[in-house]
């Protein structure tokens, strides 16, 4: 079993920035990913990275987030900048390990004035 918990969501301004960080409980062998669920919406991919630092982005956030990860730390972080009010969401942090898929329990991150 792995656990992954979240952390660095919160409040911020149109086009102010905010860096989630998810941990993993151990060593995550496959990729790594960042998805978010607006209210009413389904849960989508936002961004993800291989173990051996490939990416790849939802086109809503190209330029605008960066994915990345420190295996040492069994962690994976994605900052946001420029964020708009349509980023906002819970962001949940999942992994690929022992054939398994595993989900952090989600962070909260508004997008407000």
């Amino acid at each position: 079993q792995v656990q992954l918990v979240e952390s660095g969501g919160g409040l911020v301004q149109p086009g102010g920035s905010l860096r989630l960080s998810c941990a993993a409980s151990r060593s995550i062998f496959g990729s790594m990913g960042w998805y978010r669920q607006a209210p009413g919406e389904q849960r989508e991919l936002v961004a993800t990275i291989t173990v051996d630092s490939r990416t790849n982005y939802a086109d809503s956030v190209k330029g605008r987030f960066t994915i990345s990860r420190d295996n040492a730390k069994n962690t994976v972080y994605l900052q946001m900048n420029s964020l708009k009010p349509e980023d906002t969401a819970v962001y949940y942090c999942n992994a690929r390990t022992f054939g398994q898929l595993f989900w952090g329990q989600g962070t909260q991150v508004t997008v407000s004035s």
